[in-house]
């Protein structure tokens, strides 16, 4: 019966979602507050009901209810019990159960922390998140019911979660990527809000800002564990592929970056509204876009879920509804929220302004190497494929190009910046940063690269400017703690962020240019050597795991006579399925991986093996965490619950914008130009 009490909890849910899609809105409109109030009420209600449902399948997993046919097809009695419970999300009707779960919870904590929001905009955020839920519950009890019984001829064992899944990563993977995806709801549902007011001033950007953070920050770290768990999981060695489904979760990254830098724009001069209102209805329609790609079949993918195009063809009409709709209300508001205010070209708003505009560049060539194949084959104009030649020729040099520019602007105060003023400071990084990519290359094992030198370059100039402005704030303080508590912490998680850019930017490149591969045929006893190391395969035993066997190799790596290193990668063969899969082994360290995976058994004696040597790796997903660190950090800020309730004088019609909001007072530094973001 457990089953069903999800099912019912699901349609409960359902009839909740349409109350806050319709009342609070609804009240809006009418000037009604008691209806207004209710959406606080029924986004309660509708989490605490998608709660109940995601447990009961959670239940149906740890009980092997093998009668109802999501968990037959994704679990069996063999399978541990962390990837039982972890199950629930392994499929597609799991995963967007989990994925409601989550944009349930958004809508929840959006109810719960916006006592100080005007009640209006509350209500219009609530009801437009409201609308989501019903769109992705309609999707789940349509075409994808996760609680759908296979009676009266259950099966006695079910098949098997898919044997990548299996693995520590999946345990928090999905529901990091699904926190950042569905947070972006959050700041959509305040762009639909504004639009449908007609009112855009710097409170509607403080309070949109720490949910873009959040959700951006979550989705940092969720494509940062899938990058991780492509590079020790699949046995390849790579950790970035260009593969559609990676893109689908890398182009809302992109679109959410430029909109924190456009939100920041619009909160502390009140410009580029109309910009950030677009940015904001593109970071979460290109979230919906992914969730198609993923799920539609239109493409092959070890990310992706095999799906038939009933559901492919649901989320695309859901997904013109959204982006249509959205778009086709902004078409009719984006004019009359004009901005008053202006800057000179050596300013903050100019850098910013360049770094979204690159950013949204990026994306648009992403979304354009990802489609493009799919768009071909609809008009028969043949079989395409867009791979890493398309890719690399574009990405890396706009990368480049940012860090110059993140260097420049982070020192610059908003509106206007006098160059002499920070000229010392410039000048001291640039020199820094032109002799660590003179030198660093020249000691690496290798030819000298230019391409290496150019990314070192372009990596320490943005960490060392970070560094340095901080001290040129500093320069002169009396108190030097009471000068550093007045920064505030928005200021220093854009630290963190910035720096955390340049040391992933680093780790990539010198990974990209140096690393070193060999595919070997390697006899037992033998050893090879791979950038100074050796590597001997001393033996290949045979052993049984919880649901596997597996061949487990032993390699003893050493350098100049000495033991560094005993590996022992894994080549597994499943019980159920009898699916076939390669665990490397990776000696860790933070300037240099040293990477084995076991391939076939050529003879008695002989096994393939690939062996890799890889610089500076792990910085790639050391960066990621202190962005995602930099984002949570600025959420902390003090001032983001300090917002009072704001006038709400709409923009066009009013003073200029930073006339119009009413706020407590802001410590010095950041109430002047110049200030954190």
């Amino acid at each position: 019966m457990i089953p069903e009490y999800g099912q019912l909890a699901l349609n409960f849910a359902m009839l909740l979602a349409l109350g806050l899609a319709v009342l609070p809105l609804a009240g809006t409109l009418y000037g009604r507050v008691v209806w207004m109030a209710t959406g606080r009420s029924l986004a309660t209600g509708l989490f605490v009901f998608v709660a109940v449902a995601y447990a009961c399948l959670t239940w149906a997993f740890y009980q092997d209810d093998f009668s109802v046919k999501y968990v037959a097809n994704h679990s069996n009695s063999m399978l541990p019990m962390i990837y039982k419970l972890c199950a629930v999300w392994g499929g597609h009707e799991g995963s967007l159960l989990l994925w409601m779960l989550i944009l349930a919870g958004w809508t929840f904590l959006v109810a719960l922390f916006s006592r100080e929001m005007p009640l209006d905009l509350v209500a219009r955020v609530l009801s437009v998140m409201g609308m989501v839920a019903v769109g992705f519950l309609g999707f789940m009890l349509i075409t994808s019911n996760p609680f759908e019984r296979i009676l009266p001829e259950a099966p006695m064992d079910g098949g098997d979660l898919n044997p990548l899944l299996q693995d520590p990563g999946f345990v928090i993977h999905p529901p990091m990527l699904y926190m950042g995806y569905v947070g972006f709801s959050v700041v959509f549902a305040f762009a639909i809000a504004a639009l449908i007011s007609g009112r855009i001033d710097s409170a509607w950007a403080r309070w949109a800002r720490p949910w873009t953070n959040a959700a951006w920050a979550f989705l940092t770290i969720g494509i940062a564990l899938g990058s991780w768990w492509a590079y020790y999981e699949l046995g390849w060695g790579g950790w970035w592929f260009w593969d559609p489904v990676e893109n689908a979760s890398f182009m809302p990254w992109l679109a959410g970056t430029a909109l924190i830098h456009s939100l920041a724009m619009s909160e502390k001069r009140g410009v580029f509204n109309s910009w950030t209102l677009l940015l904001s209805i593109s970071a979460f329609s290109l979230s919906l876009l992914g969730t198609f790609l993923v799920r539609s079949g239109v493409l092959t993918s070890v990310h992706a879920f095999a799906s038939d195009p009933s559901r492919g063809l649901f989320i695309l009409c859901f997904l013109a509804v959204v982006v249509g709709g959205s778009l086709t209300l902004y078409a009719f508001r984006a004019p009359v929220l004009k901005s008053q205010t202006g800057f000179s070209w050596l300013s903050r708003e100019t850098f910013l302004l360049a770094n979204s505009v690159i950013f949204i560049l990026s994306c648009a060539l992403v979304l354009l190497g990802t489609l493009f194949p799919l768009i071909a084959d609809a008009f028969n104009l043949g079989k395409f494929s867009v791979g890493e030649p398309w890719f690399n020729a574009f990405f890396p040099p706009l990368m480049a190009l940012v860090g110059l520019l993140m260097g420049t602007g982070v020192m610059l105060n908003w509106k206007k910046t006098r160059f002499a003023k920070i000229q010392r400071w410039q000048g001291i990084a640039f020199l820094f940063s032109l002799w660590l990519a003179s030198f660093i290359p020249g000691i690496v094992p290798g030819d000298f690269s230019i391409g290496a030198a150019f990314a070192i370059f372009v990596g320490s100039w943005v960490i060392s400017s970070t560094l340095l402005d901080f001290f040129r704030r500093m320069q002169n303080a009396q108190n030097a703690g009471a000068r550093m508590r007045s920064f505030g912490l928005s200021y220093y998680g854009m630290m963190m962020a910035h720096a955390g850019f340049g040391v992933c930017l680093l780790g990539a490149a010198i990974d990209s240019i140096y690393a070193e591969q060999r595919d070997l045929r390697v006899t037992t006893g033998s050893h090879v050597e791979v950038s100074g190391y050796q590597f001997e395969l001393v033996e290949v035993s045979r052993f049984r795991g919880a649901n596997f066997w597996a061949d487990r190799g032993e390699v003893v790596v050493r350098k100049d006579g000495r033991v560094v290193a005993s590996l022992q990668p894994e080549k597994r063969r499943y019980f159920s399925g009898g699916n076939i899969m390669t665990e490397a082994a990776i000696d860790a360290g933070l300037f240099r991986d040293l990477y084995v995976s076991l391939g076939d058994k050529i003879n008695n004696t002989d096994w393939a093996m690939r062996v890799y040597f890889k610089p500076l790796v792990r910085w790639i997903w050391l960066g990621a965490i202190m962005m995602a660190f930099g984002g949570f950090l600025a959420i902390m800020d003090k001032r983001y619950r300090r917002v009072r309730a704001a006038a709400d004088t709409p923009v066009e019609t009013g003073p200029p914008v930073e006339e119009t909001t009413q706020f407590e007072p802001l410590p010095a530094e950041e109430a002047k130009p110049g200030g954190a973001l």
